[in-house]
């Protein structure tokens, strides 16, 4: 088959509001995300981010170039996530876009710490 764009998404969650916090909960999502699906960077073709509004202390994107440093040529966006009442506190959600031979349902969302609820059908063991 030959490489196509395809998008992978996943989501975690931070117990803190800390820039550390987010930058190691960022990082380790996408090394996941990155290692289960063989992601390269040559790969993507850009990453959305997006948080719910009581993560505040810094952008993902930015804790994402911090634990990859490679991640400096692809764009990367940050956003809000809808304000809806019961929504998962605290959570930071990723959608990456990239080229991959792999079909569609042969790709590995990743869902990790509180962030496993939301899916629960795609988690993982570790």
């Amino acid at each position: 088959m030959p490489a196509v764009v395809r998008a992978l998404r996943g989501a975690t969650t931070i117990d803190e509001d800390t820039p550390e916090q987010i930058t190691e909960r960022v990082g380790g999502l996408l090394k996941v995300l990155f290692e289960r699906n063989g992601v390269r960077t040559d790969d993507l073709i850009s990453i959305v981010f997006n948080a719910t509004d009581d993560v505040r202390s810094m952008f993902p994107a930015t804790g994402a170039r911090q634990m990859f440093p490679d991640l400096a040529e692809i764009p990367l966006l940050n956003c809000r996530e809808l304000d809806v009442e019961g929504a998962l506190p605290r959570c930071i959600r990723v959608l990456a876009h990239l080229y991959t031979e792999r079909p569609r349902d042969d790709l590995r969302h990743v869902f990790l710490e509180g962030a496993m609820a939301l899916r629960p059908d795609l988690v993982e063991e570790a």
